[in-house]
């Protein structure tokens, strides 16, 4: 095995235990204290059920700290819709519920602003934004829809935007070969392999995440770059046989291998073809990834 699969694998499995992998984000599980259920304010026991309910919930939080766990909270209820279009916002109130301080509310308040999720404005207080004004490209927001209500839209249309930006990606790197580029791609499909023949879906799904963001950054156009982060996240979250990525096996990496080989070539349209492949969808799931117009 090669030392750059052994890096993937280990940091995989720390991942997976919980532990911080190299260069990764501490984890944290959420937990009240067991006073928690007494201090918190009636506003929001009373008044909405399920605020309680959620606050409740046992949950990991890619954040660190305290702040971290309540923007993942917070985020959670917004976009679950647990806490509604136009729903004041009272850091006091919220302070109480999770027993955190004015500071780590107001900084985690700040982050939601900037995800598009809260406004904030004088004398009228914060509020949360209706779904029209959510940066629904944000990661974050991806991995919250993905798992709340509205799983299914959000894993359709991650499908229908990879089905758009990868294909035009691989045919525009091929036009950029970078030969330490290919070779990393090339280290990427070898971990791919390796893993699936040891049955780490982990380190699977670790190095095609990968292999996607790096071949969208080497397209050589910018605005496409700036979108590698939103194909992580769609692997990360897929949670279903949507693209021939989901489910490891010898034809999803000889579809990989495929655009390796043709990046190599400088054959922009054999890469394109090669990816097409790749996304093209299970038969049960037909109706998740358009299917190309003939004209």
């Amino acid at each position: 095995m090669s030392t750059l699969a052994h890096t993937m694998m280990t940091a995989a499995r720390s991942a997976d235990s919980g532990l911080a992998g190299p260069g990764g984000l501490d984890r944290y599980s959420y937990a009240e204290t067991p006073g928690a259920e007494r201090v918190g304010a009636p506003t929001w026991e009373s008044a909405d059920p399920e605020l309680g309910r959620v606050g409740r919930r046992a949950a990991g939080s890619r954040g660190r700290g305290l702040h971290g766990q309540l923007v993942q909270q917070l985020g959670q209820m917004i976009v679950s819709g647990d806490l509604g279009a136009d729903r004041p916002l009272v850091p006091e109130e919220i302070g109480q519920r999770f027993e955190v301080s004015r500071t780590v509310v107001r900084e985690s308040l700040r982050v939601l602003e900037a995800k598009g999720l809260v406004s904030a404005r004088p004398n009228v207080g914060t509020r949360v934004r209706p779904v029209s004004d959510w940066n629904l490209l944000d990661p974050d927001i991806i991995e919250w829809r993905a798992f709340g209500p509205q799983r299914d839209d959000q894993r359709r249309e991650l499908s229908e935007l990879r089905w758009t930006i990868e294909p035009l990606a691989a045919r525009l790197a091929a036009g950029h070969g970078r030969e330490e580029v290919q070779q990393r791609l090339g280290d990427m499909v070898e971990i791919m392999g390796h893993a699936m023949g040891q049955g780490d879906s982990l380190t699977f799904a670790r190095a095609d995440a990968e292999f996607h963001s790096m071949l969208i950054q080497v397209a050589g156009n910018r605005m496409l770059e700036h979108l590698s982060g939103i194909v992580s996240a769609a692997l990360q979250v897929s949670g279903g046989p949507a693209t021939g990525c989901d489910r490891p096996n010898e034809t999803s990496l000889g579809h990989h291998a495929r655009i390796v080989e043709a990046l190599a070539a400088g054959d922009g349209a054999a890469a394109e073809v090669a990816m097409r492949q790749l996304l093209t969808v299970h038969p049960e799931v037909e109706r998740v990834v358009p299917s190309p117009r003939e004209h």
